[in-house]
């Protein structure tokens, strides 16, 4: 992306030269390009012109407080699935009513909360849920919006942790359910039936699963409203693929494509269109910086070893995920089927296997491509390893919008008992 460029052979951020940000921060450390999300997100706007709709971001992607700041001050709604997160996207400016409340496993605190707020809507994945949201809607003296998530039992091909429209999955609902849980809510005080929503998984590359997808949801939608439901929104899911492999991903699918794909569905649904999108916002608009630490042969095999490890970014272990290594500083050689390994004490520890790597000596900088989503997100303390730091640049300007944690956060809130 332009965002990120080089000057002289050096990786910069916005015009600000990463080996600064390194020198000054530290490493590992993940760094955002604003202008990469607002970018990504007017792509987005522009991609729904002539629709009723607003763009919901997915929180989970990537939940610091600069980040989803940027967002809502551009007019985005949030997409939250835990108690946290909606304390997160409120505490970070969002309108409750823009977020939308998902997850399979809402605790009556989360419902509480999200009551208090008065959020959109719980998009409803379960009739116990549902029973739920009514009993405490009732003792607290409110009124609950809810959209029904349907399982539309579509194949997406993608990684199987992470396609979620398919018949054996563990989110929504069948059509028929639905149909089920929209009749009894014509009995009920304190839940009002607005909303039908649908997510069939992510990092999708074509566009057949979201026509199919959407064209079931979207009858559904017309199915209710004729039953006298005062169906007012569907959220069509979010899901588009970004190419982390640039030699073998191929094109994927913009915005424009898949609007254009789905939009006789959406105008045929005559409601407002919600669309939940978190990949195509950040994975692009951010990166980990790494130093090398240690170079390794071990027989035929090159090994770099880097500070950042599987608890910094976690997709290539846990996934198989790809992400495109690059030198920060210079275009070098490259050092043929090596792998960029961490520190942690696990064979699984990776961020790049089996690749053409840059060939960098002991104390250089590299920078992994994409890590925008489900980077810092998805990070942990495992082997008792501080959680790295995050840079926000804008305009050539940059600032930490997360401290690095140090030894003492990993113990904080622990207590050892008295009769230890």
């Amino acid at each position: 992306m332009d965002e990120f460029h080089r000057e002289g052979g050096v990786l910069h951020c916005e015009g600000a030269p990463l080996p600064d940000i390194a020198a000054s921060v530290g490493t590992p450390t993940y760094v955002y390009s604003y202008a990469a999300i607002e970018n990504a997100y007017l792509e987005l706007v522009d991609a729904f012109a002539g629709l009723d709709f607003m763009v919901c971001f997915a929180v989970k992607a990537n939940s610091n407080l600069a980040v989803l700041r940027s967002l809502a001050s551009m007019g985005a709604g949030a997409d939250i699935v835990s108690g946290g997160e909606l304390y997160r996207a409120v505490r970070a400016g969002f309108d409750p009513k823009k977020i939308v409340f998902a997850g399979v496993g809402k605790t009556e605190a989360e419902i509480v909360s999200g009551l208090g707020e008065r959020i959109l809507l719980f998009n409803v994945e379960s009739a116990s849920e549902l029973e739920n949201i009514e009993r405490l809607a009732n003792i607290h003296g409110k009124k609950a919006r809810v959209a029904l998530r349907v399982n539309p039992g579509v194949e997406t091909g993608t990684h199987e942790h992470i396609s979620t429209g398919h018949a054996e999955s563990k989110f929504g609902v069948t059509v028929e359910e639905a149909r089920g849980l929209a009749r009894r809510i014509k009995g009920f005080k304190c839940v009002e039936l607005i909303g039908v929503h649908q997510h069939i998984g992510s990092q999708i590359s074509k566009l057949e699963p979201h026509v199919e997808a959407i064209s079931r949801s979207s009858a559904l939608v017309s199915e209710l409203k004729e039953r006298g439901h005062d169906i007012r929104f569907f959220n069509i899911g979010g899901g588009l693929g970004v190419p982390y492999d640039y030699e073998n991903d191929g094109e994927l699918p913009t915005p424009a494509q898949f609007v254009d794909a789905v939009r006789p569905s959406l105008e045929a649904s005559g409601v407002k269109i919600l669309c939940e999108m978190g990949r195509y916002i950040a994975a692009r608009a951010g990166l980990l910086l790494t130093r090398v630490v240690y170079r390794k042969e071990s027989g035929v095999k090159s090994y770099i070893v880097s500070d950042a490890a599987m608890n910094d970014l976690l997709r290539p272990s846990l996934y198989g995920a790809h992400h495109e290594v690059a030198a920060v500083a210079g275009t070098g050689g490259k050092v043929s089927d090596a792998d960029l390994v961490g520190p942690v004490c696990e064979s699984g520890d990776f961020i790049a296997k089996g690749r053409d790597l840059p060939d960098s000596a002991e104390s250089d900088l590299l920078a992994v491509l994409d890590a925008g989503a489900y980077g810092f997100s998805m990070a942990s303390n495992y082997n008792s390893r501080p959680r790295p730091a995050e840079v926000m640049v804008r305009n050539g300007n940059w600032a930490v919008v997360r401290e690095r944690e140090h030894y003492s956060d990993l113990v904080k809130g622990e207590v050892v008992p008295a009769f230890l």
